[in-house]
C-alpha cells in the first residue's frame, strides 16, 4: 500500500495510473448524470411543498457540497505539500481550485434560481448564502496568489497558507443553518422519512450526485495530466511520450 501511495505522489506513475481510467471514469459518470437528469427532471413527482421548482436541487445540491469537498481536498493538498514537499499535491491543489470555484459559482446560481420562486428573491444576506459567497472568494483568492508571484513556488507557498487557513469556512457553511437563525433550511436525511423524500425523488437525487463527484475528479485528473505535461516537459519521459503520440497520428 506505502508503495502506491508512493507512486501516486510521482507525477509520471500519476500520469500512467490515470491513462486507462480515464475512459471509464467519463462513462460512469455521463451515464450517471444523464439518468438521474432524465429520472429527475422528466419522471420524479411534484414536491408536496415546493412543486416543480425543486428539481433544480437535482443540481444544486451536488454542485454546492462538491464546491466544499474541493476546498476541503485543496487543503489538504495545501497541507501535504508544505509539510513533505509533494509534487503531486501541489499539482492537485493548482487544479483544485478553478474547479471548485466553478462548482461554488454554479452552487450559487442555481441556489439563487431556486431561492426566486421558494423564497422570493434571488438573493439575502444570510449566513449559509454569506459563507457559500466567501468561498468563492477564497478559491479566487488562492488563484489569484499563485498568479501574483514571478516564482511558482512563492506563489504555491501562498496560496497553499490561505488555503489551510482559509478551510476553516467550510465547518461555518455547514453548520451556519444550525447555529444561526438563517433562511436557509437544515438539510434534508434522504429516506429517513418516506413522505419527505420518497425513493422516486431522492434515487435520482443519488444518480445525479455521484455523477458530479466523478465529473469532478474526472476534471481534477484531466487537469493533473495537462499541469504535469507542462512542469514535466523537458523530462526525458515527457519526451518519449510525445514522439510516441506524434508516430501514432
Amino acid at each position: 500500500m506505502w508503495q502506491w501511495l508512493y507512486k501516486l505522489g510521482s507525477p509520471r506513475h500519476f500520469y500512467e495510473m490515470t491513462t486507462g481510467f480515464v475512459p471509464w471514469l467519463t462513462g460512469v459518470s455521463l451515464f450517471l448524470l444523464i439518468v438521474g437528469v432524465v429520472w429527475g427532471l422528466g419522471f420524479a413527482p411534484p414536491d408536496y411543498q415546493m412543486g416543480d421548482s425543486y428539481r433544480i436541487l437535482y443540481i444544486h445540491v451536488p454542485t454546492s457540497m462538491g464546491g466544499m469537498g474541493a476546498f476541503v481536498l485543496l487543503a489538504m493538498m495545501a497541507a501535504m505539500h508544505m509539510i513533505w514537499n509533494i509534487k503531486m499535491a501541489d499539482i492537485v491543489a493548482k487544479v483544485c481550485a478553478p474547479v471548485g470555484a466553478g462548482y461554488t459559482a454554479l452552487g450559487l446560481i442555481t441556489g439563487s434560481l431556486w431561492g426566486k420562486p421558494t423564497w422570493g428573491t434571488y438573493w439575502i444576506w444570510e449566513a449559509r448564502l454569506t459563507s457559500y459567497l466567501i468561498l468563492l472568494f477564497l478559491f479566487l483568492g488562492v488563484m489569484a496568489l499563485r498568479a501574483a508571484y514571478d516564482s511558482e513556488r512563492s506563489g504555491s507557498k501562498a496560496a497553499s497558507v490561505l488555503a489551510i487557513v482559509g478551510v476553516v469556512n467550510v465547518p461555518i457553511i455547514y453548520y451556519s443553518v444550525y447555529w444561526w437563525n438563517t433562511l436557509h433550511q437544515v438539510p434534508s436525511e434522504l429516506g429517513r422519512d418516506g413522505s419527505a423524500n420518497p425513493p422516486e425523488i431522492f434515487i435520482p437525487a443519488l444518480f445525479t450526485g455521484f455523477a458530479v463527484i466523478g465529473l469532478f475528479f474526472l476534471a481534477v485528473i484531466l487537469r493533473s495530466r495537462n499541469e504535469i505535461l507542462y512542469r514535466e516537459r523537458r523530462a526525458q519521459w515527457v519526451q518519449d511520450l510525445l514522439e510516441k503520440e506524434l508516430a501514432d497520428v
